[in-house]
């Protein structure tokens, strides 16, 4: 249609008569392609309601949004000015840039182009070719992308016509003959790959209510299409009849002069595969920024994900090396899962969380906020044996069998099966001999009195023999010593009452002190996920989270994959996640355990900058099992931030199916609660001190500096 015969120059809008046959026909064929589309699985198709274009009473639809060109004042609806130069709606001035000739076209197309400000020597960030029209314009635009499927035939015959009468006409003009050329190369393309004829145009709509702004957004829109090797044009003449016919249902009143003749596999390069972030619909999550524009985003990435199938279990995997802001992300992450309820337990080696733990101390007035350290003048000791219910079901009885490997073999030492065996029939038969006489209070001492006395002589007295080397129980009785009464660990566990986790929601357990000491270091690790584990089974439908630092590496042994197995089942049952977060790579790639034991149970991977890992990175790839897009999204973290912007960006992968780079940016409260900066630390803690221990108000104070 050309632009004369647009519904602007009638005097009605809607035809007066619709034949019937003629819509049947219409609304069957785009029935059909609405189906081809979805069936191919790629792109889903959904039709709008009527709701949704014209809206209700309530919510504006999405004509009405375009009138306004605005998504949310809608309220009332703007007039509309066209000039010679441009047009307006209400207060915002509207440019338009049009790519209808193929004069303005570039000589090569592709479906992406590499994205240099993200990529690296050893990744390439891949964005559709059309993305620097797309989200890369920072300015408020829309990018109308028209394909015409005329056809393809008779566009065919009519070229054919065409090229033979610039045959006839080119030795009165070089011109005719060099179209002649044109029209042959584009009929031989047609027929030779069996391409679709079709018609296109494509044009960026940017708008702004100031004027000295929009000259600036004019030229933007004209250097991004420069990026794609486009003519930029800047279209003032058929601007409002463009801007009419892209209404949403009025794409019958396009200028046809406007358009140009292609196939559809280059237009199709012209479309953008990029999209913006969008919040999570879930009301559970936390709070992050889009990476480009900073928009900040509302992010599940534990129910929602569930929910949709991506992932099957909530654990998490978090690797950062040091400086990548991996404590800062977890902090920011662990205080808005306490603020919706969530009851956390942190095993910690770095006092990473000490600042967030005091402020909520502060703020609880004591009732939550709990930080346990690991001193040698003030040890934690606990009660492996100790349940409120004498009941012990078989996780709870593997468990301890666990711990007691622990203690008597070394990392590197395999356990037989008999061992295995005979370990289990310790703790049941010791298990029993407390049930049936309540006056033995269940402790390490008495479990290894029973072992040393009743369990030692039936073993002594059964009718086929088991051998030393089979089951060494003199050994296992001399390497349990130590933990026993009057031993150098005998504190350990032998508490004399359990610690009370029920009702405190926020707890650190701070082991630096033994991260070093081969014995205590996995026991103590061990038995802290216990007293998470009986907490956990004892609150019904209430989320809990258990975060292990560094302190995952006292479970990387093949003595510890069976426990590691069995406690990431158990949490998955109980409403509960584990969240594990390393710094260590070098570690996790030489340890099949972690592999096997944790990633493998963990199906959301959270990394953030991996610079320092880039030429290892290949084998982190595959041990996380990351695809060559992941790897490009990860290594593309931090490569271009913003000047104006005080954050860092972390990746976060779901099951293989959902991943994106998002930007943790907070406000400055939240940043000096959450710093692991040892000055800005310090700083915190003396303005408390100074406003006696008030370290809620001591930030704030420090923020409006």
């Amino acid at each position: 249609m050309q632009s004369d015969f647009s519904t602007l120059c009638r005097g009605n809008i809607i035809p007066k008569e619709v034949n019937p046959d003629t819509a049947r026909a219409f609304l069957e064929s785009v029935d059909q392609f609405e189906r081809i589309i979805n069936d191919s699985g790629l792109v889903t198709l959904t039709r709008l309601t009527d709701e949704e274009i014209t809206g209700t009473p309530d919510s504006p639809g999405l004509i009405e949004k375009y009138f306004s060109l605005s998504l949310d004042d809608t309220t009332v609806l703007q007039d509309m000015e066209l000039k010679a130069e441009g047009f307006r709606v209400g207060n915002k001035h509207v440019c338009l840039h049009t790519l209808s000739d193929t004069d303005d076209l570039p000589g090569r197309v592709s479906t992406e182009s590499r994205y240099e400000r993200l990529s690296t020597d050893r990744s390439d960030c891949l964005l559709s070719f059309a993305a620097p029209v797309g989200l890369l314009l920072a300015c408020d635009h829309i990018y109308n992308q028209w394909l015409f499927l005329d056809d393809s035939a008779e566009n065919l015959r009519r070229f054919e016509k065409s090229a033979r009468n610039m045959h006839s006409l080119a030795r009165y003009s070089r011109s005719n003959q060099i179209n002649k050329e044109w029209i042959d190369r584009y009929l031989n393309e047609a027929h030779s790959f069996g391409l679709t004829s079709i018609r296109a145009h494509f044009d960026v709509m940017a708008w702004s209510d100031d004027a000295e702004e929009l000259r600036r957004i004019r030229n933007d829109a004209g250097s991004q299409l420069a990026k794609m090797e486009c003519r930029p044009r800047h279209n003032t003449v058929d601007a409002a009849t463009l801007y009419w016919a892209a209404m949403p249902g009025n794409a019958g009143d396009f200028p046809a002069e406007e358009s140009f003749y292609t196939f559809i596999e280059p237009a199709l390069c012209f479309f953008t595969g990029e999209t913006n972030y969008r919040s999570s619909s879930s009301p559970f999550g936390i709070k992050m920024c889009d990476r480009i524009s900073g928009k900040p985003l509302h992010l599940d990435i534990s129910d929602e994900p569930m929910r949709r199938g991506w992932i099957t279990n909530r654990n998490k995997f978090v690797l950062g090396p040091s400086g990548s802001g991996k404590s800062f992300f977890m902090n920011h992450l662990v205080r808005q899962y306490y603020e919706q309820g969530t009851h956390i337990v942190l095993v910690d080696t770095g006092n990473s969380y000490q600042g967030l733990c005091e402020l909520i101390h502060n703020k609880t007035k004591g009732g939550d906020g709990i930080y346990f350290t690991y001193t040698e003048e003030h040890p934690i000791s606990f009660n492996p044996f100790y349940t409120d219910d004498y009941v012990f079901e078989t996780e709870k009885l593997d468990s301890i069998a666990t711990l007691l490997l622990t203690l008597w073999k070394s990392a590197d030492e395999k356990v037989s099966k008999t061992e295995l065996t005979e370990i289990g029939n310790a703790v049941a038969g010791y298990i029993g001999r407390i049930r049936a006489d309540r006056s033995i209070r269940p402790s390490f001492d008495t479990f290894y009195q029973y072992l040393k006395g009743e369990f030692r002589e039936e073993l002594e007295s059964r009718e086929i023999e088991v051998r030393r080397e089979e089951f060494d129980i003199r050994n296992l009785l001399t390497t349990l010593r130590p933990y026993y009464r009057g031993g150098r660990y005998d504190f350990l566990l032998n508490s004399p009452s359990e610690i009370d986790l029920l009702s405190k929601r926020f707890i650190v357990f701070e082991i630096d002190a033994i991260k070093d000491n081969k014995e205590l270091f996995p026991i103590v690790t061990i038995v802290l996920m216990e007293v998470f584990i009986n907490k956990m089974r004892r609150l019904k439908g209430i989320r809990k989270m258990l975060i292990i630092e560094e302190a995952w590496k006292a479970l990387a042994s093949n003595n510890m994959a069976s426990y590691v197995q069995y406690l990431y089942k158990t949490v998955r049952k109980h409403f509960g996640e584990v969240v594990t977060v390393t710094q260590e790579v070098q570690d996790i790639i030489s340890s099949p355990i972690v592999k096997e034991a944790i990633i493998n149970n963990s199906d959301c991977k959270i990394l953030l900058d991996q610079r320092k890992f880039m030429n290892r990175f290949d084998a982190i790839q595959t041990l996380l099992g990351l695809t060559d897009k992941e790897k490009a999204q990860i290594l593309s973290i931090n490569q271009s931030l913003h000047p104006g912007r005080k954050y860092k960006e972390v990746w976060i992968g779901l099951g293989g199916v959902q991943s994106a780079v998002y930007a943790t940016e907070v406000s400055k409260q939240e940043y000096l609660a959450y710093t692991t900066e040892e000055s800005e630390k310090i700083e915190v803690q003396r303005r408390a001190e100074s406003l006696g221990g008030d370290i809620e108000l001591a930030i704030k104070q420090l923020a409006e500096k």
